[in-house]
């Protein structure tokens, strides 16, 4: 223990120059962390005393519809969000990585842009398109001679645009991603396909999908990490309200509602573990679904 500490204090300049690191993890992670699991076994209006109520804050929880309403919510936002938004960057990003298509590196910054771009302004710009009187959706419709689709009265209408918003931010970014995978599949397996009479789509599910497992397993985790963290698209579209459009109540927002509007932070500590815990179990499904060969 002294030679330790003997070589801690000749090395003591340089752990001074890491030490801000170290501190500033200590008081914006590692605490945070602790007191959100201690609070969570606690009621408290954030002024008054904490009340110990052991997993009272959870049988509440487990007991509460409109916690299962925004899992609900949450689950068919992903689904309709991030599962078509995934298909379709690996297929945008195939098709650029193919050897007939000019201007790449144009393509790669158009379709990055989205992803650059203010989540705030997304979703101002999504409410002028699926507005139920004056949307440009809407404009289009009764031009074709349609009737109009009161969008955010229903819990379809409201998933569709928070999905779409979705699908249009992250679209560009997983197919960067994708397309960085397969510039690193060599060549020579295309081109022994092609000579072997192989069609695009057979190159496609025999070359392109195993080769790019492990790229596709990180978006996969990613897209359910994020899609169970929504928070901003609801918030936004709802404006002053205290409550979110119908469809659209997620438990990332009804965590904050609990917390910052109602000052149930206790409660509100309760659910962010819950929500930790359903992250953390479809992150292993995904794992193991997608490493189900003998590597």
């Amino acid at each position: 223990m002294g030679a330790l500490l003997k070589e801690i204090y000749k090395s003591r300049t340089s752990y001074l120059f890491i030490s801000p690191f170290y501190i500033l993890f200590l008081v914006f992670g590692l605490f945070p962390l602790f007191f959100s699991m201690y609070l969570a076994v606690h009621s408290w209006d954030g002024i008054g005393e904490m009340k110990y109520v052991g997993v009272g804050n959870f049988i509440y929880m487990f007991n509460d519809p409109t916690f299962w309403q925004a899992l609900v919510n949450n689950v068919a936002l992903w689904l309709m969000g991030n599962v078509p938004m995934l298909i379709c960057a690996l297929v945008i990003a195939f098709f650029i990585n193919h050897t007939l298509v000019r201007f790449k590196g144009f393509f790669r910054i158009a379709f990055f842009l989205p992803n650059i771009t203010a989540m705030v302004a997304v979703v101002i710009i999504f409410q002028s398109l699926f507005g139920n009187e004056y949307g440009l959706i809407n404009f289009f419709l009764v031009k074709l001679g349609m009737e109009k689709i009161a969008w955010l009265n229903s819990s379809t209408g409201v998933r569709t645009a928070i999905a779409s918003m979705i699908t249009w931010r992250y679209l560009g970014y997983n197919a960067i991603i994708y397309l960085s995978g397969l510039q690193r599949i060599p060549k020579d397996l295309y081109e022994a396909a092609e000579l072997d009479g192989a069609t695009t789509f057979q190159t496609f599910t025999k070359i392109t999908l195993p080769m790019l497992r492990s790229i596709i397993l990180f978006t996969v985790m990613m897209s359910t990490i994020g899609g169970f963290q929504i928070f901003t698209e609801p918030q936004v579209l709802a404006g002053n309200s205290q409550m979110p459009y119908p469809g659209s109540d997620t438990v990332v927002l009804y965590m904050f509602r609990e917390g910052f509007n109602y000052q149930h932070y206790g409660y509100a500590a309760s659910v962010s573990w819950i929500l930790f815990v359903i992250i953390g179990i479809l992150s292993i499904v995904n794992w193991k679904f997608f490493n189900k060969s003998e590597d």
